[in-house]
Parts: structure tokens; sequence; C-alpha cells
């Protein structure tokens, strides 16, 4: 970086982590069914997130929810008059509870009040508002079955047993539970069947372990099941199965990208657009009715957009519009005068601020695979400088285009960051998917250290101030960056990484049993290969760590335990290598409260700042973290 850029970096204003950080303002407007209400999630006054609702056409908001800590992020109106629902867990332990919530009286009612149950909502139906049918592994722990939860009185009926395989459930338009998606035995899955809830399942599909699809619709009229597959080619494609005579249709489909998003009409179960994430999000409008409303809400505002919400009678929508330098920013649409009306941005404070766009790259891998990923630079910096690999969790997921809180504040404090869809990466299609398969610190690593490479070759940061940051995967992958690859790292951020791949698989929460089949083909079977498992797990490598690490941890994290951080930490400590841990008593798989992100934050950027030379906020007085520094 020359003098003048340094000098430009400097001056150009440090954003506080509070707003980067902090809770948005408001944020996830619900339209009532019938058009009467909107809600949204806004912090009380302790600064915890709730359920706020106003009468639309007036200033009447009031807060309807009273979560104590955690604060509540998913809710969803019911087709019951002055009825939400939502779901919450404690600590982060991710047994979800279902509330209900009466809007007029505040009365707030545990529909799923059993003690280490987690509860999972499969259907709600504007022709069946008083009732919901929900996922619970009350009976066994490791399978859900279906319970019809009567909206009057709480009272839950059983509704659809578990043969102990099935991980997903689809209701028909008679709310009758009729299609299932299963594991099976050779790590692909199923498709099942029923003609009514008084026949057995029927075997209507099955995907291999290398593909995937599932149930996605039933028709109004019951004769169509739509789904999702990739059976017969690469990318998933949504796809109309006649139920009388087992024929499929092709509805949409893109060659190299799977559907990621479908739109229903909400009241006549007709599919009207289906969304493709490739650099940014495409649209195809299947619907000719919402042809001129696509037309118009693309033009009507910067961003990509995207229907929140809709009134059954469908004259209006809430529209968001996402960004890369800025907020998010919510419109109510009325469809007959096609105007947009603005209601809010989720932070408000971001307006303004000297935000880096975020740039779609991509860069052919070592053995020539085109990788695709996320290029933020810092605003006034065009030469040489820092920067941070910043991965993304799952592996099973990817990294898509639009603001990031992380890629702001560390392109803010003066460092590029680059975000890639390494192999094993969803969206790419399933050649792609497949490539990751028994890559875990192997080829998707690779992939990885070819985008810093690119980095260096590109002129666009300097080889030796590159530091690795990432959550659950993203955190494995720092720790396979400073053990497999130690000398291409300056420092390593680890949040909520797996640091054993053995231990990760024994511990993790009985209900994804049917799931581990999926991790045994990906990643690797425990139980016929648990060498394998050794040699791509960071624990054992300790010895070749030569750059400092930083690892934050939940201490109710369900997923990757607490001790998947403690043991690699005290196996650092023993060997005399650099680490600093951060414990938080109160999270689980990542950090939900403000408080304790601020916190884990403030120490992450101060430690950047020392290995990469960045700015960094002094820390300050954070009250209410739960962390504890070991």
């Amino acid at each position: 970086m020359t003098s003048k850029e340094k000098t430009t970096a400097q001056l150009t204003p440090l954003i506080p982590r509070e707003i980067l950080f902090g809770n948005p303002e408001r944020t996830k407007p619900k339209i009532s069914p019938d058009g009467k209400y909107l809600a949204y999630i806004a912090p009380d006054d302790k600064n915890v997130l709730q359920v706020w609702v106003q009468t639309i056409g007036k200033q009447d908001d009031r807060q309807v929810t009273a979560d104590q800590k955690r604060g509540i992020r998913m809710y969803l109106w019911t087709y019951k008059p002055d009825q939400l629902i939502y779901l919450q867990d404690a600590g982060g332990d991710e047994n979800f509870h279902l509330y209900q919530v009466n809007i007029q009286s505040n009365i707030v009612r545990d529909l799923t009040p059993f003690q280490g149950v987690k509860a999972q909502i499969v259907n709600l139906d504007h022709c069946f508002p008083d009732q919901i049918l929900v996922g619970m592994n009350l009976k066994n722990p490791q399978s859900f079955d279906v319970y019809r939860i009567d909206l009057n009185n709480g009272a839950v009926e059983f509704d659809t047993q578990n043969p102990g395989n099935i991980v997903g459930w689809t209701a028909d338009a008679q709310f009758q539970v009729r299609a299932a998606i299963a594991s099976t035995e050779d790590r692909g899955s199923n498709l099942f069947y029923r003609e009514t809830t008084e026949k057995p399942w029927e075997t209507l599909r099955h995907w291999g372990p290398d593909e995937q699809g599932g149930p996605v619709l039933f028709s109004d009229d019951g004769n169509i099941l739509y789904i999702s597959g990739n059976h017969d080619a690469n990318a998933q494609r949504l796809l109309a199965l006649d139920l009388r005579d087992g024929q499929e249709k092709v509805i949409a489909e893109d060659s190299q990208y799977d559907i990621s998003g479908i739109i229903t009409h909400p009241t006549t179960r007709t599919i009207q657009a289906v969304g493709f994430y490739k650099d940014k999000l495409e649209w195809q409008v299947l619907d000719d009715s919402i042809t001129a409303d696509f037309e118009f809400l693309k033009a009507a505002h910067k961003g990509e957009f995207r229907i929140v919400d809709r009134t059954l009678q469908d004259l209006n929508w809430l529209v968001a519009y996402f960004t890369d330098d800025g907020p998010v920013y919510y419109y109510a649409y009325d469809r007959t005068a096609k105007t947009t009306t603005f209601l809010f941005t989720n932070q408000p404070k971001l307006e303004g601020l000297q935000l880096a766009p975020m740039e779609p790259i991509s860069y052919v891998a070592r053995d020539g695979l085109t990788i695709h990923g996320y290029l933020t630079k810092p605003v006034g910096v065009s030469t040489p400088t820092a920067a941070v690999l910043l991965v993304h969790g799952g592996p099973w997921a990817r990294d898509t285009w639009g603001y990031k809180g992380q890629a702001q504040w560390l392109a803010n404090r003066g460092y590029v960051v680059l975000q890639v869809n390494f192999r094993g990466s969803t969206g790419y299609g399933k050649d792609f998917l497949n490539a990751g398969n028994r890559e875990w610190g192997a080829k998707m690593h690779d992939d990885l250290i070819d985008g810093v490479n690119w980095l260096v070759e590109k002129g666009i940061a300097n080889k030796d101030e590159i530091a690795i940051m990432g959550g659950s995967y993203g955190g494995y992958s720092t720790l396979v960056g400073l053990t497999f690859t130690p000398e291409v790292f300056a420092a390593g951020v680890d949040i909520v990484g797996p640091s054993n791949l053995i231990t990760l698989m024994e511990t993790i929460p009985p209900y994804w049993k049917p799931l581990k089949r999926v991790f045994s083909h990906r990643m690797g079977d425990i139980e016929t290969e648990p060498e394998f498992l050794r040699s791509r797990s960071p624990l054992f490598f300790v010895d070749k760590i030569q750059k400092p690490l930083l690892i934050g941890q939940g201490a109710n994290d369900p997923r990757v335990k607490e001790s998947e951080s403690e043991q690699i930490v005290q196996a650092m400590k023993d060997a005399g290598k650099p680490v600093e841990y951060v414990l938080y008593e109160d999270e689980g798989h990542g950090f939900a409260r403000p408080e304790n992100r601020l916190h884990f934050y403030a120490i992450a950027e101060e430690f950047l700042a020392k290995y990469l030379g960045g700015k960094f906020e002094p820390a300050g007085s954070i009250d209410g973290h739960s962390g504890v520094v070991k």
C-alpha cells in the first residue's frame, strides 16, 4: 500500500461495531393474511428482539412478545385472526418450542411444552385456520413424528408416525400429510407418497447418494406433486409429477444452477416464479398474471428484490430490496395501483456510510474447476494490502451477494475480503457439489488456497498479510489452514469450528441420525474409516501450527460441542502454541445475543490488527456479555 493510500484508508471513518453487529432497528416485516396488521421484529427497551405489531394505516406500534434474553428471530402469522406463532430455544440448545401469541391480549402459550423436545413447523393452511401441523421428536429423540395442534385450545393430537428415516413432511390441500422425504441405507433418499392417510407409504422415486431431490408442494386438486430433483440433469430442477400416471414434466430449470427459491400463489397453490441464484438472484416467471408486477418491481428500486409476504386476496405484497452497500429496504406494494410505499430499512444507520461494494469473481482451481466467489475491497485502497479469507459454513451452503456485516467490518478496518464458494458448496449443480465428496481438508481446502494465490497474483493482497476466518465449517477451515498449510496464513479466527471429525460425529444430536448418512458419504464414515477422518482432523496436527489462533465457542452448541474447541485449545497450550479462547455460556452454534457478538468481534478486531496491521476500534466497556476468556 502506498503512503497516499494508507492515508486514504486511515481517513475512511471507522464504522462502530455497534452499527455492524448490533441488533437491527426493525426487520422481517410480515403482513397479516387479512391485510389489517403489519408485524416486524425490533428490540425492546432492554435491547432484546421482540415481535411488534401495528395496525396498517395507524401509528399504534406495540410490542406483543416478551422474550427475556435471546430475542425472537423466526415468527409467522397464522390464518387465525390476531394470532402469531414463533419458535424459541433456550440458550442456543436448538430444542425449539413453538409459541402462540394473541396480539390483542399479548397472552403467550407454549404449544409444545415438552422438555428436551424440538418442534418443527410442518404446515399452515388458510383453509384450516384453527390448526397447525408440527414435527416433534417426542416419542423418539432420533425422529420427528407429525402432530396436529389446535390453535384454539392448544390440544396436541398425534397425526403421522415416522418409521424412523423420514426427515421432511409435505401436506396436501386437505391438510393431510401425504408425501415425505426419507434417508436410505445407501446414503441416498426416497420420495414417499400415500394416496390417503389410511394407505401405506409407497416409494415414488429414489435418489442415490450423489443426487438430491424432494417434495415441494401438492397441487390444489392433489393430482400433481411438485418436486425438486437433479436426476437426469446436473442441476436441481422443478418438476411436476403426475400422481395418476407417474409422468414428470419440467417446470423450471437451468443447466448450471439449482433452483433456489419458489414463489407460490397464497391460495391456489399455483407456482408463479422460480429463483436461480447465480452471481446474483434471477427469477423465472411462470405465471403471466405476475409478469407485470415483476417487471415493475425490478425497475422500481436498486438491488435484488424478493417478495417477503402477501395477503390472501393477493392485492398487497411486502417486498425487500437487498443491496451490497447498505441496509435492506422494505416496501409495501399495491398491485392494483402499481405503486410502492417505503416502510423502513433494517439498519438505517448504515445509510450514508462509506460501505464497500461486493464484486462477484471467479477463478480456475489447480485441477481446472471454475470456482466462484465474492470480493470486497476497502474503500480507497486499490493496491496490495492485507486480506481475510472469510469461509462460509455448511459446508453444504454458499455465499451470496449483498450486504454482509462481517465483510463490511473487515473492509472498513482495511482488509480485502474474499469469500469463496469452494467445491462442495450448494447451488452450482450436483457435479460441483459431488466434487467436494471426501475432500474436507483436501481439495475443498485447495480451492481456498487457490483463491489466496489468485489474490496475490492479481496484486490485490500481500502474500504475508492474509488471515483465514469462518464459522462452523468455516471454523474447521480456519483450523485446517493453520495446521495443513501453516505457511500460508498470518493468523486464524475460528468460530464454533470442529477440530476432530471423529468426535464431531460422536456428539451430534440424536435427531441428526438420518443425516449422519450424508456425512458418511460426503465427509467419511466413522464406523469403517476412523483413520481417514483422523487424517482430516486438525486436532492431530497441532504441532504444525506456526501462527496465532483465536477461537470463539458457545457452551450450549448442540452441533459442534464445546469440547471441539476445548480439546484443540488444550493441545495448543500443551505444545506452547499461540491461542486465545473465548467461551460464551449462553450461546449455541453462533452468537445470537448482540452483547456477545460485540464482545467477540472487539476481541477479533484487535487480534487481526495485531497480526495484519489493520485499524481497530478500542474494545471499551461491553455490558451484558457472557464471554469468558480462557
